[in-house]
C-alpha cells in the first residue's frame, strides 16, 4: 500500500522538476476528490460496461489444460476490450479526470502503440486533442497502430533521441507536459512516473483483478492458486495482482521481457538484472551501466523494452508478496505460436511472457489447482513483426 507521500516501501515519490509540481499537486488533489465522486464513478462504470466492453471475460482454457496435463488454466480476456488491450482501462479513467479538470488536450507515451490508441480513441470519444510520442524505433515495429492513432485524429510524434524506444517517448512526453500545464493532462499508460500516477493507473487497473475475484469464485467456488501476467511497467500486473494482496494464499507471478537472455546486454528484465535507482520521477529498480546510467535495453516485445518497473512492483519484490521471473523472446514467440494453434486466442507478444511461463510450471501443478492468466492484449499487432522473426516477411 503507499503512503502519504506516494511511497511503496522505499519506493515511489515524487522527483520531478520544480516546474512539475504543481501539475503533479492539482492532479492529486483532483484525483482524491473525484475517485470518491459517485457521478464520476457512475459516468466511468458506463464507459467500462457500455464502450469498453467489460466485464471482460473469464475463459476456461479447456484445451491448453489438457494439453498441459496439470493446472486448471483460466485465460482473463483483457484482448476482447474495445481497442484490443487493458490500455482502455486505465485511459477512460484518466481522460474522464482530465476532462473534470478543465483539460482540453491529452498527451501520452506509447511503445507497443495500444496505450497511444487507447489515448487517441478516448480523446476522439471526449471531444480533445490528443499528441502521442512513440519512439522512432517502434513506429516501425508497430506501423499499423501509427495509422490507428492517426486515423483517430491525434498526432503521433516519432522520437529519434536516445534508443528510439518507449523510454524516450516517456521523457519527451515529460518534457511536453512542462511547457504546456495549463491545457494539457499527461495521460501516463502505465504504474511508473511520480506520485499519483502509479496509484492512480493502479487503481483504474484493479478493475482487473476485482472481476477475476468476482468471476472465478462464481465458476469455482474458489481463489486461484496463481495469477500470472506480464510486466513491463506493469499496469495490467498490479491490476491482475491488486484485489489478491491480501490473498497470502494466491501466487502472483510477473513475466519481465528477458530478450535474448539475461545473461545478455539485449534484456529488459529489471528485476533480475536491475538495481535502485531514480528515473522518470520515481525511485524504483532500472538496468543501469556500470556507471549508474540507464541502460539500452531490448525484447521482441515494443511493450516491454522499459528500463524500469513500477515502485509497486518493486516493493512487492522487495517483500516478497510477488515473484518475477525473466521470458526469453523465443519463449514468448512459442507461447504465441502455441496459444494461437490450442485455443484459437492470438495473444500480444507482450502476453505470450505470461502463457510462456504458465506453460513452464501448469504441468508440475496438481489438478485441482488453478492458474489466471491475463492476455493482457491482442496480437493483430504482432503478427508482422513475428512473422520476420520466424524469416517471414510480410507487409501489413
Amino acid at each position: 500500500m503507499t503512503n502519504q507521500r506516494g511511497r511503496f516501501g522505499i519506493h515511489g515519490g515524487q522527483y520531478i522538476p520544480e516546474t512539475l509540481m504543481n501539475a503533479v499537486i492539482e492532479l492529486e488533489e483532483a484525483y482524491d476528490h473525484y475517485k470518491n465522486d459517485p457521478e464520476f464513478n457512475r459516468e466511468l462504470r458506463e464507459l467500462f460496461n457500455e464502450y469498453a466492453g467489460r466485464p471482460s471475460r473469464l475463459y476456461y482454457a479447456e484445451k491448453m489444460t489438457k494439453d498441459l496435463g496439470g493446472a486448471k488454466i483460466y485465460l482473463k480476456r483483457e484482448d476482447l476490450n474495445h481497442t484490443g488491450a487493458h490500455k482502455i482501462n486505465n485511459v477512460l479513467g484518466q481522460a474522464l479526470l482530465a476532462k473534470k479538470m478543465g483539460k482540453t488536450r491529452l498527451i501520452a507515451e506509447t511503445g507497443a502503440g495500444q496505450h497511444g490508441v487507447a489515448s487517441a480513441t478516448a480523446a476522439a470519444l471526449l471531444g480533445m486533442e490528443c499528441v502521442v510520442f512513440m519512439g522512432e524505433e517502434d513506429t516501425v515495429r508497430q506501423a499499423l497502430n501509427v495509422y490507428r492513432m492517426r486515423l483517430l485524429g491525434t498526432e503521433v510524434v516519432p522520437v529519434k533521441s536516445g534508443t528510439a524506444t518507449l523510454k524516450d517517448a516517456v521523457s519527451e512526453a515529460m518534457r511536453e507536459w512542462t511547457s504546456r500545464i495549463s491545457d494539457t493532462h499527461y495521460c501516463l499508460g502505465s504504474v511508473m512516473g511520480p506520485h499519483p500516477f502509479p496509484t492512480i493507473v493502479r487503481d483504474f487497473q484493479a478493475v482487473i483483478s476485482k472481476e477475476i475475484k468476482e468471476q472465478l469464485l462464481d465458476k469455482e467456488g474458489r481463489l486461484p492458486d496463481a495469477v500470472i501476467a506480464c510486466v513491463g511497467g506493469g499496469s495490467n500486473a498490479i491490476g491482475s495482482f491488486y484485489h489478491f494482496l491480501e490473498d497470502r494464499e494466491v501466487k502472483l507471478i510477473g513475466c519481465e521481457a528477458a530478450g535474448r537472455g539475461i545473461d545478455t546486454f539485449e534484456t529488459a528484465a529489471t528485476i533480475s538484472t536491475g538495481r535502485e535507482g531514480i528515473f522518470h520521477g520515481m525511485k524504483s529498480y532500472f538496468c543501469q551501466d556500470q556507471y549508474g546510467q540507464i541502460a539500452p535495453v531490448y525484447s521482441i516485445s515494443a511493450g516491454l523494452d522499459y528500463p524500469g518497473i513500477g515502485p509497486e512492483h518493486a516493493h512487492l519484490h522487495d517483500t516478497g508478496r510477488a515473484q518475477y521471473v525473466p521470458v526469453t523472446d523465443e519463449e514468448a514467440v512459442c507461447a504465441f505460436e502455441y496459444l494461437a494453434r490450442t485455443e484459437g486466442i492470438i495473444p500480444a507478444i507482450e502476453s505470450a511472457h505470461a502463457i510462456a511461463h504458465a506453460i513452464k510450471i501448469a504441468p508440475v501443478m496438481n489438478k485441482d489447482q488453478i492458474i489466471v492468466i491475463t492476455i493482457s492484449g491482442r496480437g493483430d499487432k504482432d503478427c508482422a513483426a513475428i512473422a520476420r522473426y520466424r524469416g517471414e516477411d510480410i507487409h501489413e
